[in-house]
């Protein structure tokens, strides 16, 4: 197939575009090369010839319609988007340019598009949306999320998110645009950018730093390994029902502080403090992020039900690999730490 992935330099779009091109699969890579795209991420792929990247602000509307022109996918698969929580706490409006309005444009661009094709051009044609189960709010101690969970995001990244899905679903019942959306868990794995937890408690720990956990550290979340997400997408997008929403889990809930302390005690084992002691000391409680979800937990049955699909990784492989990429990768991870991103925390103003 011939498909465009937006947002395909950052941490899931380059391992989807991986993925993909190794499937034999023609992608058109569409990123704006944010502080969060990152090509180096995609060394091993940029000599196929069925890849192509094209630097591109799908905020930017004719130039985003000139691409689908040009390329003619059979798909579209969207992930571009600002997805940090804390960065949506300081700057909303950058979140609502790319997450909003750069999906309207896709959407408007792809409808022409599809609207021109021919009937069965038409009938193959898929628009897959990539969004988050935070845009369902938080739960209690118990429950899960499911598809007909009703929404209630609490940060303006969430509320972007729960916006650009409905413009999506609006596109398919209005227009018969065949859209299909995923709502996936928190993501960890190979090549995430190193603001989200797990690949901040990895180098502060590895650097001697100071390891922050918000609040208590009592915040759930259900952990699912990048590549299991990505082949959960690919499962979608060939086989999921158009109009349909498939929420992806990884069945790994964890508070945040034994998460943390799972990781420090994988570090222990593999690379050593030279002092004996254990990275757990380097464990720091912080003020806690405003309107902090206390947990988000994802039913997947309906996509293992219908198109078979169930994370491979368990609760602990998964994150010892990832432990071990980052470990075996520090030139990626220093070229980004040498510039303007340090580590530095966000989300307080």
């Amino acid at each position: 197939m011939r498909i465009i992935i937006t947002g395909g330099a950052g941490f899931i779009g380059s391992n989807l575009v991986r993925l993909m091109a190794i499937d034999g699969h023609e992608i058109l890579n569409v990123d704006k090369l944010t502080y969060a795209g990152n090509l180096n991420s995609l060394l091993d792929v940029a000599t196929m010839p069925s890849y192509r990247f094209l630097q591109l602000d799908i905020a930017n509307a004719e130039a985003t319609f000139n691409a689908i022109q040009s390329f003619r996918p059979q798909a579209i698969m969207h992930l571009a988007a600002e997805s940090h929580v804390d960065r949506s706490i300081d700057g909303p409006a950058a979140f609502v340019e790319t997450n909003i309005v750069g999906t309207l444009n896709l959407l408007q661009a792809s409808l022409d598009f599809w609207r021109k094709s021919s009937q069965s051009e038409k009938e193959g044609f898929r628009f897959l949306h990539v969004s988050t189960d935070e845009v369902y709010g938080s739960l209690g101690a118990t429950g899960l999320f499911t598809e007909n969970s009703p929404y209630d995001p609490h940060s303006p990244y969430s509320a972007t998110k729960a916006s650009s899905d409905h413009l999506v679903r609006s596109w398919f019942h209005t227009y018969g645009l065949p859209t299909m959306i995923t709502n996936c868990s928190n993501n960890y794995g190979p090549y995430q950018f190193p603001e989200k937890l797990i690949p901040v408690v990895i180098l502060k720990a590895i650097r001697g730093e100071p390891i922050p956990v918000y609040g208590k550290g009592e915040n759930v979340r259900d952990w699912l390994y990048v590549i299991d997400h990505c082949e959960a997408l690919k499962t979608v997008l060939l086989g999921g029902k158009p109009g349909a929403t498939y929420n992806i889990g990884g069945n790994n809930e964890v508070k945040n502080i034994d998460l943390v302390r799972m990781i420090c005690s994988i570090l222990d084992e593999i690379q050593p403090r030279n002092d004996g002691s254990s990275y757990r000391e380097q464990i720091s409680f912080v003020v806690d992020r405003p309107g902090h979800d206390l947990r988000y937990a994802i039913d997947a049955s309906s996509i293992r039900r219908e198109l078979g699909w169930s994370p491979k990784q368990d609760s602990k492989s998964g994150f010892r690999d990832t432990v071990l990429w980052y470990l075996k990768n520090e030139g990626w991870w220093q070229q980004i730490l040498s510039g303007t991103y340090q580590l530095a925390r966000q989300g307080l103003n």
